[in-house]
């Protein structure tokens, strides 16, 4: 059953004219359009360390810049291993029947994955990460 105000006439139903210009809206009559959380008209940033990558080349090469092939690559690159670690990392914690995974299970799956002297080397970077982000908290 129809709500109330809502009928039509057998006429108006029947109509089949396209509508003339004085009935459709004007830019200035649009209804207005959810935001999201932010409010704001940015488009949600993608998964990407392409922002890192300068930053990080710039304190090892000053002077030297990236392809955006190059960003790509990396970027596609550093997403690989992330899964790769996280995968690990929840696989040793679901073999120790634990539901966290903590520092220690990364390490582990860093260890596991990277090989001689990239993984002695990501070792050492990550403790001294973890050392200051404990002291800074």
């Amino acid at each position: 059953m129809a709500e109330p105000g809502c009928e039509t006439s057998s006429e108006e139903s029947l109509r089949t004219e396209e509508p003339t210009t004085a009935d459709r809206k004007s830019p200035k009559q649009k209804q207005p359009r959810h935001r999201g959380r932010c409010g704001g008209r940015r488009r949600r940033s993608q998964d990407s360390f392409a922002t890192y990558f300068p930053r990080v080349l710039k304190q090892v090469h000053e002077g030297l810049s990236l392809s955006q092939e190059a960003v790509s690559v990396m970027g596609s690159f550093v997403k690989d291993i992330f899964e790769r670690i996280a995968e690990e990392a929840s696989r040793l914690a679901r073999t120790t029947k634990r539901s966290t995974i903590t520092t220690r299970e990364i390490q582990t799956a860093v260890c596991l994955l990277l090989p001689g002297e990239i993984g002695k080397h990501a070792m050492s970077e990550a403790t001294k990460a973890i050392i200051r982000f404990t002291f800074h908290q």
